[in-house]
């Protein structure tokens, strides 16, 4: 596995902790980024890089699952391994339901920890692609023009040119003149591809 370009980060309000998991994994070939809070790691700017998250689940005021809250709210995608000398069961099952990729128990072994920090990166690689997928399809959108846009998202729900043109108030040969226009600046030649496109980036299709 490649390490050179990936971050991990470790977020321990025990200092030794950061120190031994640093030594770690720099010596597995990881860059590391060390905090004590939560809030650090949250103030930090974070690079467009490969990433995971080492994160021990009590800390001083933001603790762990409540920062695996707020990056999912800031769009966040870094990938958590969570790690606890005070772990219990529902604890680690509400990280995982959220997301999390591992929840290890105090003391763990280095290889455990390696083993989740491969699938953390995996997950990572998987979300980056996912994550510029919808940033390029948000930029095709935004270069339609009001009325394009407007097509777009009934041709997402589904609807036929007949239809587009009666809900418009408009000609047919109007509408598939701007459905030609958006399938042209969305880069697809098919309903299906454009529909697919729109419900990656949360336009779902409907049926009204």
């Amino acid at each position: 596995m490649n390490n050179v370009n990936a971050i991990i980060y470790v977020v321990d309000d025990d200092v030794s902790v950061c120190r031994s998991l640093g030594l770690l994994l720099k010596s597995h070939g990881f860059k590391v980024e060390t905090f004590t809070s939560a809030a650090e790691f949250l103030a930090f700017k974070h690079p467009k890089v490969l990433s995971c998250l080492i994160s021990d689940i009590r800390l001083p005021n933001i603790n762990g699952l409540a920062l695996q809250e707020i990056m999912a709210e800031r769009g966040i995608i870094t990938p958590i391994v969570f790690i606890t000398g005070y772990g219990n069961i529902p604890m680690s099952v509400k990280a995982i339901k959220a997301g999390a990729i591992d929840f290890l128990s105090k003391p763990f072994t280095s290889k455990q920890l390696l083993n989740a920090i491969t699938l953390a990166l995996s997950k990572a690689k998987v979300l980056n692609k996912k994550q510029a997928e919808v940033a390029k399809i948000k930029q095709l959108i935004n270069a339609l023009s009001p009325r394009e846009l407007e097509v777009f998202h009934f041709v997402a729900q589904g609807l036929m040119n007949k239809q587009i043109a009666s809900r418009r108030g408009t000609s047919l040969q109007t509408i598939k003149i701007h459905r030609g226009r958006v399938m042209q600046k969305m880069q697809v030649k098919t309903v299906t591809e454009l529909i697919h496109l729109a419900q990656k980036v949360g336009i779902a299709s409907s049926s009204d």
